[in-house]
């Protein structure tokens, strides 16, 4: 399946709208929402606590399924899928980094980021080869053998963004990677992901609450009503901490 067209732009959103159950009534959280993302593109996504910025990438990865619209991540229409089919498309076209790190605790630093080859039948020597490669890249080498619970927030988080690259996906969705780090450690780890998603071309959509990190992206989307604009465009306004 190739998720490459050189016209047409990589994940583009139409119309999305998701609703979510409380008591009696449907909330809206994301109504009518259109959007586009070009291959090679990091966007920061800002916006008060709660305003569907999560559940943003949870539709985009297949995690959610939209109440309308459509969705394509490259040649695929990711919204017209059913369960099974968005599991297996996570597996091999989108990495996800959350800010909880979510590393498995029982396996070493290795072994995490072996996993999503694993479920794919890659876990071969090929596969350990770049997974060591990815490791030596955040800086983490010398600790292929080490639990997560003896690594600082910042390598953990480190392990995550090379689980989230080791099977090569062409989409990396981001959800407050720095999140639980303090800012010198959150900046550093922002720096080389966002270097790795350039040096292998990928498209990034990350969340963040923090301006000082969504600075880094090529462009800043806020998401407000449900919708998303360009940060200072005419069309936002938003006010207030985010």
């Amino acid at each position: 399946m190739s998720l490459t067209n050189a016209v047409e732009p990589f994940v583009s959103l139409q119309g999305i709208v998701k609703f979510y159950r409380e008591g009696e009534r449907n909330v809206a959280v994301l109504q009518h929402l259109d959007a586009q993302f070009q291959q090679g593109e990091t966007t920061a996504v800002i916006g008060r606590s709660g305003s569907g910025k999560t559940t943003l990438l949870n539709v985009i990865s297949g995690m959610d399924v939209p109440d309308a619209g459509e969705i394509r991540v490259g040649s695929s229409q990711v919204s017209a899928m059913d369960d099974r089919q968005r599991t297996l498309f996570r597996r091999h076209h989108i990495g996800f980094v959350f800010q909880f790190f979510n590393l498995i605790p029982t396996l070493s630093v290795l072994e995490n980021v072996l996993f999503p080859l694993q479920l794919t039948n890659q876990a071969h020597l090929e596969g350990q080869k770049w997974a060591k490669t990815l490791l030596d890249q955040v800086g983490l080498a010398g600790r292929l053998q080490t639990f997560p619970d003896r690594l600082s927030g910042g390598e953990r988080q480190r392990v995550a963004i090379a689980r989230a690259l080791v099977h090569r996906p062409s989409l990396l969705l981001a959800d407050e990677p720095t999140g639980n780090l303090d800012q010198e450690t959150g900046l550093a780890v922002l720096n080389l992901m966002t270097q790795l998603v350039a040096e292998h071309r990928q498209t990034l959509i990350m969340v963040t609450h923090s301006l000082v990190f969504a600075r880094h992206a090529h462009r800043i989307l806020t998401m407000e009503r449900g919708r998303l604009c360009d940060l200072g465009g005419p069309e936002c306004a938003v006010t207030g901490p985010v």
